[in-house]
């Protein structure tokens, strides 16, 4: 497994879960976007690498673990932009459906609390992104016909302009 691709995959998927917070603030687009975040995100970026010749040929393997870390990575980075706003907005407006974080903040067992079920719901985004990462490698092994063998999980197979 390569270290830098997967940094890569991390932050990409960082910014990804950061528009995607910011998006998800708008109330006919929420539910789209949440959806898009928890189960289709890895699909997106894997796709996005292959067409822009930043990863070459991966496994099965390698496409559940690049789901499960853009997953992770992008549920806690869109958790760090969507509560804040989501709570202040609950504040600023009454009628606002989406900022029910407004009641998790009067004491420290509810912070605690929020944290815990954001960990928890990143765990789920990495698992349904794992799924559609694999599977998304998977046609792509289908469509080119390419399979990667198992002498080469230790070869660089992109190069850095």
């Amino acid at each position: 497994m390569n270290i830098l691709l997967l940094k890569q995959l991390a932050i990409l998927s960082a910014f990804a879960g950061v528009i995607l917070g910011l998006i998800t603030v708008i109330p006919y687009v929420s539910a789209f976007s949440f959806f898009i975040l928890i189960i289709f995100l890895s699909a997106f970026i894997i796709v996005y690498l292959k067409q822009n010749d930043l990863i070459g040929i991966i496994s099965v393997r390698e496409g559940c673990i690049f789901g499960a870390v853009i997953g992770f990575v992008s549920f806690i980075a869109f958790s760090v932009v969507y509560t804040p706003i989501s709570m202040l907005l609950g504040w600023l407006i009454p009628s606002y459906t989406q900022g029910f974080l407004r009641f998790f903040l009067n004491s420290f067992g509810s912070l605690v609390v929020m944290i815990m079920l954001m960990v928890f719901m990143a765990g789920i985004s990495a698992l349904f992104n794992a799924f559609t990462g694999l599977i998304t490698a998977y046609i792509y092994e289908l469509v080119t016909g390419e399979k990667k063998e198992a002498d080469e999980n230790t070869s660089i197979d992109f190069e850095i302009k």
